[in-house]
C-alpha cells in the first residue's frame, strides 16, 4: 500500500521548524495572501507547482523537501540508525590513540617549564638592569 505525501502538511512542518508564523508566511507571499489562506493551503493534499516554487523561494527550503518529505520514512530511517542514546551509529567505537590524563600532565609541565625560562629571563634583565644602574 503507497502511502501519498501530503505536500501542504509538509510546508506546515517546514515552516514550523523554520519558527515563522502563518501570517508571516502569507505577507512573504504577496497582498492576496492571509492567515487564513495559509492554513488552507497547509490542509491540501496537493499543492500546484507554481505556488510550491514560490513556498521554495519564500521559505528556502527545495521544492522536492515538499514533494518527496515523508514522515514516516523519515522516523524509521532515525528509529533504525539512532538508538539506545548513540549519537552516530555509522562511525563505530571511537579508539583514542593516548591517554587523556597523560596529555594533561605533559601541556602542564611544559606549561612550568615555560614559566621557569620566563622567570630565568626576567632575572637576567634585572641583573642587566642593575648593571646600567651601578655604572
Amino acid at each position: 500500500m503507497e502511502q501519498k505525501i501530503h505536500q501542504g502538511r509538509n510546508v506546515k512542518r517546514f515552516r514550523e521548524m523554520l519558527n515563522i508564523k502563518q501570517e508571516a508566511l502569507a505577507y512573504d507571499l504577496g497582498e492576496d495572501w492571509n492567515q487564513k489562506k495559509i492554513s488552507m493551503l497547509e490542509q491540501k493534499d496537493v499543492i500546484e507547482d507554481k505556488l510550491l516554487k514560490q513556498i521554495s523561494a519564500v521559505l528556502k527550503i527545495p521544492v522536492e523537501a515538499f514533494q518527496n518529505f515523508d514522515e514516516e520514512q523519515a522516523v524509521n530511517i532515525i528509529a533504525n540508525t539512532f538508538h539506545e542514546g548513540a549519537v552516530a551509529n555509522n562511525s563505530g567505537y571511537i579508539n583514542c590513540t593516548f591517554n587523556p590524563i597523560d596529555k594533561i600532565v605533559q601541556i602542564h609541565e611544559e606549561k612550568i617549564a615555560l614559566y621557569e625560562r620566563m622567570l630565568k629571563e626576567k632575572d637576567e634583565m634585572m641583573a642587566r638592569l642593575e648593571k646600567l644602574i651601578n655604572k
